[in-house]
């Protein structure tokens, strides 16, 4: 007898056909493939052969008898147990996959732009609501400088209120607060000061001369500082 072949399969070790045929042998009540190969009148060893590597390479007259045996068409079982149709499967299963991956990466792309756009929002208003807190300051300071350079007799004391009240009130908008102000005398603490010049030790008095600047319990700048026995300029 002939037997079916597929010049063109390039399979050699396809997904094992086991749980195939035991669902066709559950739905006729056959219980074990020993049971099949009495019922199909065929051997063990091309009931093994069929799980293995399917209809391939078997002859036609042993796939009719399981055919009849199992209550299928010899289309149907040749369908269920053929490689070629693995391959077709495997096949769509890719396609499948890639328009996912497609679709992944076409959302993913929207999202980025979505972000980029939306950081742009964010930026211009936190940009616009810094020029509201900065708006005496923006205002008030090029004036205040104009008068400065045309009267050399104003003393700059005048004119720091100017810039001391909006940028606290920015900073306080903020919740930054100075560690310490300039000029203070405090134990030296290496976690908020950095030390300028000199050597101290934990605890010993410096003095500040650059504050620094924490945001809740974020430290942003540390304070400079130096020994109160070296003389430094601020």
């Amino acid at each position: 007898m002939s037997s079916i072949q597929n010049p063109k399969s390039k399979i050699q070790n396809p997904s094992d056909f086991t749980q195939k045929l035991q669902d066709l042998m559950q739905r006729v009540e056959i219980s074990s493939f020993k049971a099949l190969s009495r019922a199909a009148g065929v051997s063990e060893h091309q009931i093994l052969r069929l799980r293995q590597l399917g209809v391939e390479q078997m002859r036609l007259d042993v796939l009719l008898k399981l055919s009849q045996a199992l209550k299928v068409s010899l289309n149907e079982l040749i369908k269920n147990f053929s490689q070629v149709e693995l391959v077709k499967e495997a096949e769509l299963q890719s396609q499948e996959l890639l328009q996912q991956l497609a679709h992944i990466r076409k959302e993913y792309d929207r999202l980025q732009d979505q972000f980029q756009q939306q950081r742009q929002v964010t930026l211009q208003e936190f940009q616009q609501s810094s020029l509201q807190q900065l708006e005496s300051l923006l205002v008030q300071f090029p004036t205040a400088a104009y008068k400065a350079k045309e009267n050399t007799q104003l003393t700059a004391v005048k004119i720091l209120p100017l810039i001391e009240k909006p940028l606290d009130k920015l900073l306080q908008q903020w919740d930054v607060e100075a560690i310490a102000p300039v000029g203070v005398e405090l134990p030296y603490d290496p976690q908020l000061h950095q030390l300028m010049e000199g050597s101290v030790q934990p605890g010993e008095i410096v003095k500040v001369r650059y504050t620094g600047y924490r945001q809740g319990d974020k430290l942003l700048y540390r304070a400079k500082v130096s020994p109160v026995t070296v003389t430094s300029e601020q």
